[in-house]
C-alpha cells in the first residue's frame, strides 16, 4: 500500500527556521529567576539549581537539528479532519502482512515518546522478534498538541480525537488495525475501540482511566476480594488520595482557565520546560530528576515541539473540553474490544483488575517492577514485549 496521490495527504518536513532558535536562545540567556525558599527539594515544584542547569545545557549543548533530523527519518504527513489539521507520522513495516497500529501519546507528550520503539515495532526481525510481530505505525500528534496544533475552535474532547483519528485510519486504507497509548492517548485508544468496534481488533494501554480506586473502598468491596486484591485495593486508594491532595494543580488550571496559563508559557521558554519537565520527574520511575528514566534530549525534543509550535495554551484545552462535556463525571461506557494492560508501577495510579473489569473486555494484564508514566521511552523493550505478546494472543483468538 502507498499513500494516496490525491490532496488529502500532504508531505511534511520539519525545517524550523533559525531566527526562531535564535529568538529561544535570546528569551534563554534573558531568564528572570524566582527567588526560593532554602532546603525545600521539590516539594513547592521544580528546584532552581536543577532547572538552571538543564537551561545551560538546552542553551549551550541540546542539538535542535540533530533532533529534527531524527524525527524527519519517519516519514510525516500532514491532513484536515473535521477542521483540524492532523501531523502524523506513518511508517510501513517491510513485512507487507503487518498489523496496523495507531499509537498515541499524551500529555506533556508527543510522538517523540516513540522513538525508542518505532523501529522495533515496524521491522522485528532486526530487532529480536518474529516476522509476525510486525506493525505499520499511524503516529498523529493530538489536534491542538505540537504539530497538530493549535487547534481553531472549541469541542476537542478526546471522544472527538477518537473520531478524527478512525477518520484517518480509514482514509489510510486500513479497514482493520489496532490501537495503543497511554496517558491521553489511553483514553483516546480506549473510545476507538468502543466507538469503532468494527474496525479496532483490539486496544493495548499503558494507562487506564477509572480503573483505580477514585472513592473509598467499602467494607463490602474489600470482603469480595482475596489479601492481595484488598492490599492493592488500599493503596490504590492511598495514591489517588496523596494524587489530589499534591499532584492535581495541573489539571485543574487546565481543566478552568487554560487560555492564561498559555501566556506565561508561550512567552518563557523556562516556564514551559519547568511545566514540563516537572511532570518527568514526578511521573516517571526517577529518584530525583527525570534523566533517572528518560533521556534529557529526549524530554527537550519533546519540550521543543511545544515551543516551537506555540501549543501550551491548545493542548491544555483537551483539560477543559473534557472537564466541560456532557459525559464528565459519568461512569465510563463500557466497551466489548478486546484490551491489554501494561502496568508500570511508578505510573501516577495503581489500576485494580476488578474495577476494570466492569468496563472493559479485559484478555490481558502483566505487572511490571520498573517503568513509570512514560513506558515507551522509560523501559522500551518491556512495552515493546508486552505489545508484541497482547497482539499475538488477538491474532490466535
Amino acid at each position: 500500500m502507498t499513500i494516496p496521490s490525491d490532496n488529502l495527504f500532504r508531505p511534511y518536513r520539519l525545517n524550523v527556521p533559525q531566527r526562531e532558535l535564535d529568538d529561544l536562545h535570546e528569551r534563554l540567556d534573558r531568564t528572570r529567576w524566582p527567588d526560593e525558599l532554602p532546603g525545600v527539594g521539590w516539594s513547592y515544584g521544580i528546584p532552581r539549581a536543577y532547572l538552571e542547569e538543564l537551561v545551560r545545557y538546552w542553551r549551550h549543548d541540546y542539538d535542535w537539528r540533530t533532533a529534527e533530523t531524527t524525527l524527519n527519518q519517519w516519514p510525516q504527513f500532514t491532513t484536515t479532519i473535521d477542521g483540524a489539521s492532523i501531523h502524523f507520522a506513518h511508517i510501513r513495516s517491510p513485512e507487507p502482512d503487518a498489523i496496523p497500529l495507531i499509537m498515541i501519546h499524551g500529555w506533556p507528550g508527543s510522538i517523540v515518546e516513540f522513538t525508542e520503539i518505532a523501529a522495533s515495532l515496524t521491522d522485528p526481525r532486526a530487532h529480536g522478534g518474529e516476522r509476525s510481530d510486525a506493525f505499520h505505525l499511524v503516529l498523529p500528534h493530538i489536534p491542538g498538541f505540537g504539530l497538530s496544533g493549535p487547534t481553531n475552535e472549541p469541542g476537542w474532547e478526546h471522544h472527538r480525537v477518537a473520531d478524527a483519528f478512525a477518520e484517518l485510519m480509514e482514509r489510510l486504507g486500513y479497514p482493520r488495525y489496532g490501537a495503543q497509548g497511554g496517558d491521553w492517548g489511553s483514553a483516546i485508544s480506549r473510545e476507538l475501540g468502543r466507538r469503532h468496534s468494527e474496525h479496532i481488533i483490539g486496544v493495548h494501554l499503558n494507562l487506564l482511566p477509572g480503573a483505580h480506586a477514585v472513592s473509598e473502598p467499602t467494607a463490602e468491596e474489600l470482603s469480595a476480594l482475596t489479601l492481595e486484591e484488598r492490599q492493592r485495593t488500599l493503596a490504590s486508594w492511598q495514591r489517588t488520595q496523596q494524587w489530589m491532595r499534591e499532584r492535581q494543580g495541573y489539571a485543574e488550571i487546565q481543566s478552568t482557565r487554560p487560555q492564561t496559563l498559555a501566556y506565561a508559557l508561550t512567552d518563557s521558554p523556562v516556564g514551559q520546560l519547568a511545566w514540563i519537565a516537572e511532570k518527568f520527574a514526578e511521573w516517571s520511575d526517577s529518584s530525583d530528576r527525570p534523566e533517572d528514566a528518560v533521556d534529557r534530549d529526549h524530554l527537550l525534543t519533546n519540550v521543543m515541539l511545544y515551543w516551537l509550535t506555540g501549543t501550551a495554551g491548545s493542548s491544555a484545552r483537551i483539560y477543559y473540553e473534557r472537564a466541560h462535556a456532557p459525559y464528565w463525571g459519568s461512569p465510563p461506557e463500557p466497551s466489548a474490544t478486546p484490551t491489554g494492560l501494561a502496568v508500570f508501577p511508578q505510573d501516577n495510579f495503581i489500576p485494580l483488575r476488578h474495577i476494570a473489569e466492569r468496563t472493559n473486555n479485559i484478555v490481558r494484564w502483566t505487572e511490571y517492577d520498573r517503568g513509570g508514566h512514560f513506558a515507551a521511552i522509560e523501559q522500551p523493550e518491556l512495552l515493546v514485549r508486552d505489545i508484541r505478546a497482547f497482539f499475538r494472543q488477538i491474532r490466535s483468538a
